[in-house]
């Protein structure tokens, strides 16, 4: 499998990443398991899982257990230094984790001693900010975003004694580097300021949302992100399952997401299934999975660094690494550009 560089790192991460949010709630550790060695089996060796993980409707309850299940794995199979970990701070972005408390230079080091205790290694490759504390337009806040209540000074105040205390965790080898999630392009330049300017650790990755149905990235972030050799680690790129086409005409798959919230966090509209159909026609023509057809276009943004997938089983998880001996023809590209036009932005 093909591997990108992460940023100015020397992490080189495959074009996929294995996904975990569902180990724990709707996987069992024993499936986790199956799929962890699975996929390294077949080249990917990067996993993504955060604090708040697995997603459930009654997160609470549950909250850690995600991390707690690859820790399992970890003390059990002796594999850590084989895969790239990647875990996330919540702040603000979830309530039931030190009460919605915001990221600060003080939550830092208690939310890495937390996973790393969870996860039982001594180390997190990647440590990334699950939301702004400013908050974010990601996940449909688009449509009423207002950044008018944000404070400049307190935002960038934050950010150097962020960085400060991250800084010093890379000194201690808890951590290894530091990437941003539901961040904006505004949010990213200043993170990458600052630390030009001397503090801290250099921003190397944004995980941000990133589909053929959700294509917010592709103008300031995906300038951004070549510029300054940010890569994206591309969250949904299958829609959370509507660009499988599984639930097209009214169709819930029994033990589905969609089963779980039927709107799929907002994606699920009358204009993603219209989206979604023409993708499909595309696919059909030209004999390709549907699969393989989302995440291969995915390989084919400048910006990607790899795209973060989930499974809740090993069949559905060959499919997905079977995409990565899938190339786009220019006609077929050419296709996806008409229905994008004619489907911007469906949800």
């Amino acid at each position: 499998m093909k591997r990108n560089v992460l940023g100015n790192t020397d992490l080189r991460v495959p074009e996929l990443c294995l996904g975990s949010m569902t180990w724990g709630y709707r996987n069992s550790a024993d499936e986790a398991f199956a799929q962890i060695e699975f996929a390294l089996d077949r080249g990917i060796n990067f996993i993504d899982t955060a604090e708040m993980y697995p997603f459930c409707p009654n997160i609470g309850e549950f909250l850690g257990r995600t991390e707690q299940i690859i820790g399992d794995w970890n003390a059990k199979s002796k594999r850590r230094s084989e895969y790239i970990l990647a875990t996330k701070h919540s702040g603000a972005g979830l309530r039931a984790a030190r009460d919605g408390a915001p990221i600060t230079a003080e939550s830092i080091p208690l939310a890495i001693e937390g996973s790393l205790r969870r996860l039982k290694t001594d180390y997190i490759d990647l440590y990334q900010f699950h939301w702004p504390n400013r908050g974010s337009y990601m996940f449909r806040q688009n449509w009423a975003y207002d950044p008018s209540h944000q404070v400049k000074s307190e935002t960038l105040d934050n950010m150097r004694e962020c960085l400060q205390a991250l800084e010093t965790e890379v000194q201690r080898g808890t951590i290894r580097h530091f990437g941003l999630s539901n961040e904006s392009c505004w949010g990213t330049s200043q993170w990458l300021q600052i630390s030009e300017a001397g503090v801290g650790p250099q921003v190397v990755s944004i995980q941000n949302e990133y589909s053929l149905l959700c294509r917010l990235y592709d103008t300031d972030l995906a300038e951004l992100s070549v510029n300054e050799n940010v890569g994206l680690l591309a969250f949904s790129p299958l829609a959370t399952g509507l660009l499988t086409g599984k639930y097209q005409d009214g169709a819930v798959p029994k033990g589905s997401r969609m089963e779980m919230g039927a709107n799929l966090g907002g994606r699920a509209t009358p204009q993603s299934f219209a989206a979604v159909q023409a993708y499909l026609e595309i696919a059909g023509r030209h004999q390709i999975d549907p699969v393989h057809l989302s995440l291969a276009f995915c390989r084919t943004r400048p910006f990607m660094a790899s795209a973060i997938f989930g499974a809740t089983s090993l069949t559905q998880l060959e499919t997905v690494i079977n995409s990565a001996d899938v190339e786009l023809s220019d006609e077929v590209l050419e296709e996806i550009n008409q229905v994008h036009q004619a489907h911007p932005m469906p949800f």
